[in-house]
Formats: structure tokens, C-alpha cells, sequence
């Protein structure tokens, strides 16, 4: 496929990259890694393969601007993201044509775990609402999974046997048009390290007017939380919140974000307790006291849509960044 390059992020991916890679060049697809300082042997796996264009970064950009270099890098109209631990297992024809079509944006396959299940709850969700949140770091989402708040967030009534429009693809598996990513602006960099990118991005391209397909013919094995594991676990909550708020301060009202960030701050504490009572250590003191801290942050600033909610490419604000 002349008009499609495939573009995959690393970070200490040495163990999944090679396959992920094969099963692209199987399909004649132009691949592009972009490493983000891994220190195992990804680099020297990819350089294995000399037909694969290496952007090795010398330290850890995070996920938005590895895309994002990944995306300039390349000249071709359609663009595949894939994360590393990812196995394309079918034809790309169908996702290609999905993306062709006038009103695409975008479009994504069926993703699938080891065992070869469905992904639900994953690979395609609707837009959060501020109650998809709340209902998220309170814990009322692990605690009663089939409540219609999640069921409708998560899609668990999605039919992944046949194809359509959806809202929120997960990053892992998703072919954009170029035009479209480009009147988008690409991915929003200060959601550092990961999460909520995707669902940043997704949201602006729906607002730009543009639809995001979902071909079920089309599918991809994906193991999962490859690139998570990367991240010791008090940084991966603090980055986790942090990123939350960001995409809130984005796209919800100020009210909402108010909401919101009293939601967290009360998850938090209750996370704090348990984690004390429970496994009696002081960590999740530290870890959880950082998260109420930046989401008292959030609610004193009066943040929500209304400030400055622009987010394109360029912009990287470090208050994500301090731990």
C-alpha cells in the first residue's frame, strides 16, 4: 500500500516490536518506529529490519510527541497508528477505504486479546461525559461495571460483529487521514507521558466534523498495558489524574470541572485509606496526596472550557510533568 505508512511509539518494546513490525512489511506498509530512549534492546530489533525508518529520541518524549514526529516524518495520505504490541492479523484494505471515504477522519478495526476475545470496553468507547469520570475515580465503575453510566462510556452493548460509526477508538489500532489529522492538529503534546491523547484527539476531529468508522472485518491482536508497565505505579496514578483533568479542562464546563475535581479529590482519599488500612504502608500517602493536591490545583484555578483550551501540538505544560 503505497498511500499508507504505519507508525508505532516504543519505549522498552524489544519483546513485542519485531512481530508488530513483520505483520506490517507482510502487508507491504512503509513503517516508521519512533523510540522514546528505550533502554533494552528495541533499537537494535528494529535495526534488524532495514527497510523500517528508526527516529531513535534520546530521552522520553512521551507518547503525543512521538506521534507526532512520526506522523511529519512521513509523506503518505493515510497513516496508521499502531502500538507496539500489536499484531495486524487481517487485510488493511477494508480500514483504508473506510478512511478514503469524504467523510473520514479516521477508522479502526477489531481489536482482540491473546485468547482471541473482543477488547470490550477498550478498543472502542463513546466520549466521556463528566459522569463517565465521576463515576470512574470514585470507583463506582470497578465496583458495579454494568451500570448504564459505564455500559454506554465502555460501549458493552457495541455489536463488534458489525460495522459503523463510533466516537473513541483507542490509539493502539486507528488509520487517520492525513488532511484530517492536519485540520485536527495533531496530538496534543502536554498530555505527558499517555492517556487521554487519543480521546483528545478523537473529540477534536469529531468537531472538526469529520467520522470515525469501525470495520469489523478488519483485525489486530493486541496484548495490552505494554507501554503502562513501563511506568512505576505511584507516577502512573499521578499521570493517570493528571491527564484526566487536563482533558476535563479541555472539554467540560467549569462547573463540571468543579464537580469533577472534588470527585477525584474524594476518590483519592478514599484510595489513600484503604491503601493504609489494607497493605499498611505510607505510599499511597505520598501518591495519593499528590493527586488531591493537583486536583485541589484544578478546582482553585476555575479551570474548564472558557480558559484557554488550546491544545494543539505545541503545547506542553509542565505542571504534568512535576511529581
Amino acid at each position: 500500500m503505497k498511500d499508507l505508512a504505519a507508525v508505532i511509539v516504543t519505549h522498552n518494546s524489544a519483546s513485542v516490536i519485531g512481530a508488530c513490525v513483520d505483520a506490517c512489511q507482510r502487508q507491504r506498509v512503509e513503517v516508521i518506529v519512533v523510540d522514546n530512549a528505550s533502554g533494552d534492546a528495541t533499537i537494535e530489533e528494529v535495526r534488524k529490519r532495514p527497510a523500517v525508518r528508526l527516529i531513535a529520541n534520546k530521552e522520553n518524549r512521551g507518547f503525543a510527541a512521538a506521534v507526532n514526529q512520526g506522523f511529519a516524518a512521513a509523506s503518505h495520505p493515510l497513516l496508521l497508528l499502531l502500538n507496539p504490541d500489536t499484531v495486524v492479523e487481517t487485510s488493511l484494505e477494508a480500514l483504508r477505504a473506510a478512511c478514503l471515504r469524504p467523510d473520514a477522519g479516521a477508522a479502526t478495526g477489531r481489536l482482540i486479546s491473546a485468547d482471541g476475545s473482543f477488547q470490550r470496553g477498550f478498543g472502542v468507547r463513546r466520549l466521556p461525559a463528566p459522569s463517565s469520570l465521576i463515576f470512574e475515580v470514585l470507583g463506582v465503575n470497578r465496583l458495579w461495571p454494568a451500570n448504564p453510566v459505564n455500559r454506554r462510556y465502555r460501549c458493552l452493548d457495541l455489536d463488534e460483529t458489525r460495522s459503523g460509526t463510533v466516537e473513541q477508538p483507542a490509539g493502539a489500532f486507528l488509520m487517520i487521514r492525513r488532511s484530517a489529522w492536519e485540520a485536527a492538529g495533531g496530538m496534543d503534546e502536554s498530555f505527558f507521558p499517555l492517556w487521554f491523547e487519543d480521546v483528545d484527539f478523537c473529540k477534536r476531529l469529531l468537531e472538526k466534523g469529520y467520522l470515525i468508522y469501525y470495520e469489523a472485518e478488519v483485525q489486530a491482536r493486541h496484548l495490552g498495558a505494554h507501554s503502562v508497565r513501563q511506568i512505576p505505579g505511584p507516577s502512573r496514578e499521578f499521570y493517570w489524574y493528571a491527564s484526566l483533568l487536563k482533558y476535563a479542562g479541555k472539554h467540560f464546563s467549569r462547573p463540571w470541572c468543579a464537580v469533577l475535581s472534588l470527585a477525584v479529590v474524594g476518590g483519592a482519599l478514599l484510595r489513600l485509606v484503604t491503601g493504609i488500612v489494607l497493605h499498611r504502608k505510607v505510599e499511597p500517602v505520598r501518591t495519593y496526596g499528590k493527586v488531591i493536591r493537583l486536583a485541589c490545583r484544578y478546582l482553585l484555578s476555575g479551570g474548564g472550557r472558557g480558559r484557554s483550551s488550546s491544545g494543539s501540538r505545541y503545547s506542553n505544560q509542565a505542571q504534568i510533568h512535576v511529581l
